[in-house]
């Protein structure tokens, strides 16, 4: 069993689509961000970066593993699933899983940030974080020209990468323009997993989701 620490956003959403894909078993603990239980002590023993999502494994010692990057491998590896273990095969799904967490991740979040939530509206900080966003996505959009795939099979990599761009309107993006990444968004989409991960440990719907509802279910809802 799986103990998952989580919430509603991107980063939380790439391990639960996971797990749902694995068809493992885990038990889903809400954290609230807005009331900082991320913060709490008890939490920071299984997470000293006081963030989420952490896994414990209590099939494996009760072995906790944080940092959403480090989870994906941690349960690959653990199923031997959507990680090759070739070196070469491994190496291409990791190069663009850093691409996520290097990349997309940190740009994308700031760009939110800015566009979202920041009281003060700084058109240079929105303009900087939006263009960069944009700029990678055109990187995964020419990746994807000619894979249907990051790396040809589903991987840990698109498991990184989905839950991100497909927040690609709250971040004040359109990608009209970029039409193999759009086919990609919507061909996971379809996906079971990918449905029922979004949708721990709450549903949100951001088609519908107005900025202050965002903040009442917490200021990094979708970060």
């Amino acid at each position: 069993m799986i103990d998952l620490y989580t919430s509603a956003t991107p980063n939380g959403f790439k391990v639960s689509i996971l797990l749902e894909e694995l068809k493992l078993p885990y038990h889903v603990i809400a954290i609230d961000l807005e009331k900082k239980d991320q913060k709490k002590p008890e939490y920071l023993k299984l997470n000293p970066n006081g963030r989420i999502p952490t896994i414990v494994d209590r099939d494996n010692g009760d072995f906790s593993v944080f940092e959403s990057g480090a989870i994906l491998i941690y349960l690959a590896e653990k199923s031997g699933q959507f990680l090759p273990a070739d070196p070469k095969g491994r190496s291409i799904v990791l190069q663009w899983l850093m691409f996520q967490m290097g990349g997309i991740g940190p740009m994308q979040g700031q760009a939110h940030v800015f566009y979202r939530y920041a009281p003060e509206k700084i058109q240079y900080a929105i303009e900087r974080y939006q263009n960069e966003t944009f700029r990678l996505y055109t990187v995964l959009d020419t990746q994807l020209k000619e894979n249907e795939f990051l790396t040809g099979k589903l991987s840990i990599a698109d498991i990184a990468t989905w839950p991100w761009v497909r927040s690609y309107l709250w971040a004040g993006l359109e990608i009209e323009e970029l039409p193999n990444l759009r086919r990609w968004l919507d061909v996971l989409a379809e996906r079971p997993a990918f449905q029922k991960g979004i949708e721990v440990p709450y549903k949100v719907d951001r088609s519908t989701t107005t900025e202050k509802q965002a903040r009442e279910r917490g200021k990094n809802i979708l970060i």
